[in-house]
């Protein structure tokens, strides 16, 4: 798994073919504008490599998620704006309700050499989702090659990331992954399955049942598993100590036993917060004032709430994280959005930021609170996805990766 054995862009014969691209442009929008453009900038590589060896690129991609078919606050034209400013070029976008209609079909016979449009929002077809076929062909018939460089979308088999690869394979057509995804994959890849040691994994996040794999996973990987977030309290539980009104998944507690059990026997060090801030309730709205004060993780109160890792914790997991060689983290270590609470989050990034290691932070709330605290130019490798970059910690096989022609 540590290494791509994929067809990359970098070989692929696109000159005067049609080349359907697979890209992330799943944006943040507020009425109408996009507020961080990080996922058009990360697709640029793949799609001037296509353009400067003579492809016809067509693009597609996901926007939010639709339910009764087109709805105009999903569509992808202020994408199409906003890459052609960072193109330097003119990308057309096609209206098209089908996705790919007469419009499409049109737009796509008048292009020339080097020429970029972009499809409407692919879950704008609602067999999208269902990976139906005669979405997958209509996909496959306006193309020659197929390149995907959707990380983000990767665990999901859908049309336009699984379905329309074998209708492209079938006619003879080369199937590829993009400069992104090449990236995505030999980073995480090679953290978790080759790492320089000692390897540190860092989990954080809401709940424990979202990464019970990837905690079992990383323990027999790395040398020093953290675990903060909300799910902590489910181990301090599980360690036979009251948590109040914290965030507990009751029915996972034997588990987390289970997981202390399992570090011990194979040696592997399990940190676990020694003390937490807690206050009287959630934030709400999240970012409120809030009074927070700091105990022993042995002393919460049963009127109080954890929501941040204590000052004694950050020491302990900033010590481990410098110490490591290569660090993989996924999850925040508290409510990082509001103030008051990010002190964890912000330790841990800020140890990562310093340790001389490979660092690799998997996409969703720690790439949002990397970004917004201001640490991500100093990180080896921030990643795309959230729940592909679970997935693929947990040592699944992503179905979107899976089915690209071996090189």
């Amino acid at each position: 798994m540590s290494k791509l054995n994929k067809k990359n862009v970098e070989n692929l014969r696109v000159k005067g073919k049609r080349a359907l691209v697979r890209c992330d442009f799943n944006v943040p929008l507020k009425d109408g504008v996009i507020t961080n453009d990080n996922r058009i900038t990360a697709a640029l590589p793949t799609i001037k490599k296509l353009i400067e060896n003579g492809g016809r690129v067509i693009l597609c991609s996901h926007l939010g998620k639709p339910k009764n078919g087109p709805e105009d606050k999903f569509s992808l034209a202020p994408v199409a704006k906003r890459l052609g400013e960072l193109l330097g070029k003119e990308v057309a976008f096609v209206r098209d309700d089908a996705v790919v209609g007469g419009n499409v079909r049109a737009a796509v016979e008048k292009m020339s050499d080097g020429d970029v449009i972009l499809l409407e929002n692919t879950r704008f077809r609602a067999e999208e989702t269902k990976n139906g076929e005669a979405f997958s062909k209509d996909l496959a018939s306006i193309a020659d090659v197929y390149v995907n460089d959707a990380f983000g979308s990767a665990h999901r088999a859908h049309c336009s990331t699984v379905g329309v690869t074998g209708f492209i394979t079938a006619k003879g057509g080369e199937t590829a992954v993009g400069y992104l995804m090449n990236k995505e994959i030999e980073f995480l890849g090679n953290a978790v399955e080759n790492p320089v040691r000692p390897f540190a994994a860092i989990l954080g996040g809401a709940k424990v049942a979202d990464k019970l794999a990837v905690i079992s996973n990383l323990l027999e990987k790395c040398d020093t598993l953290i675990i903060g977030g909300g799910m902590a309290y489910t181990f301090v539980k599980a360690q036979g100590y009251e948590v109040g009104k914290s965030l507990v998944d009751d029915e996972k507690i034997d588990y987390c036993r289970e997981m202390i059990e399992k570090a011990e026997k194979s040696g592997k060090k399990l940190l676990l917060p020694v003390d937490t801030e807690v206050s009287g309730g959630f934030p709400d709205p999240i970012d409120a004032v809030i009074e927070i004060r700091n105990v022993d993780i042995d002393k919460i109160p049963a009127d109080t709430i954890g929501l941040d890792i204590g000052k004694k914790t950050r020491e302990l997991f900033a010590d481990a994280v410098k110490s490591a060689k290569t660090v993989v983290w996924n999850g925040p270590m508290g409510v990082f959005e509001n103030p008051v609470l990010a002190a964890g989050t912000i330790a841990v990034a800020k140890a990562a930021a310093e340790a001389d290691a490979t660092t690799v932070i998997g996409g969703g709330d720690s790439a949002a609170a990397v970004m917004q605290l201001g640490f991500a130019d100093r990180m080896t490798h921030i990643s795309t996805g959230g729940g592909a970059s679970l997935e693929y910690l947990e040592g699944k096989v992503l179905p979107g990766i899976d089915v690209i022609q071996d090189a």
